[in-house]
């Protein structure tokens, strides 16, 4: 039997921007799908800004994940910029055929067709689909395409559940997946569209309750407005 004088808790450690700085900076560097010396990290008040050129949208992407890894991280400003050689260079009607091709070839492909743009490298996916986790799979699919110098998401998703549906929905999901930061996370929902808030103890936890709210069926939008609690 567990001592009534003994409180079980996590310890939150402050971490400096220094600290921070060079947390960032050696995740960056142990990661080998990233070349941390074309890429700068700064720090202010637990917000990070990455900057420098990197050669694939890929890439980019990359780094943003891993800091978004590292405990502390309250925020994240990204001026990376995707500076493509000449090799990987594609016209935007080369790029468009591809994404087009990589859609037709998805395992979860939506019944209505998601509209494609191309404007200088960067893609522009629109339309609706049933689930979020088809939107996720095609701008997954899409991310590593040669010549792509960024991704914009607009796919929307239907409306098949009411209000009070989703919200029971996505507290249940949080108290299975979430169940230390539960009770600190608000859920308010307005039709298909769902905000988020309260604290949690990282970024990770953060993410856990976002990725819970839009599994839950009916769920248009998250307004993610969580804190993290450093």
């Amino acid at each position: 039997m567990q001592n009534p004088n003994i409180v079980n808790h996590r310890k939150i450690i402050m971490k400096t921007d220094s600290e921070l700085q060079k947390d960032v900076m050696a995740e960056l560097n142990w990661e080998p799908s990233v070349n941390a010396a074309e890429i700068g990290v700064e720090v202010k008040d637990g917000v990070v800004t990455l900057a420098g050129h990197v050669d694939s949208y890929l890439e980019k992407w990359g780094a943003e994940r891993v800091a978004q890894r590292v405990s502390g991280v309250k925020a994240m400003a990204v001026e990376i910029d995707v500076k493509l050689p000449w090799s990987s260079k594609k016209s935007d009607a080369e790029i468009a055929h591809a994404v087009e091709n990589v859609l037709q070839w998805m395992v979860y492909k939506p019944i209505t067709p998601i509209k494609i743009m191309v404007e200088n490298g960067w893609i522009t996916l629109s339309g609706e689909v049933a689930w979020e986790y088809q939107r996720q799979a095609a701008s997954n699919a899409v991310r590593h395409l040669m010549g792509v110098t960024g991704v914009s998401d607009q796919i929307t998703l239907q409306a098949r559940a009411t209000s009070n549906t989703i919200k029971s929905e996505i507290t249940a999901a949080l108290n299975r997946s979430a169940k230390e930061d539960a009770k600190s996370i608000e859920v308010e929902v307005h039709g298909g569209d769902v905000t988020l808030s309260g604290k949690v103890n990282s970024w990770y936890e953060r993410e856990l309750a976002a990725n819970s709210a839009w599994a839950s069926p009916g769920v248009k939008s998250v307004s993610d407005k969580i804190t993290i609690a450093y």
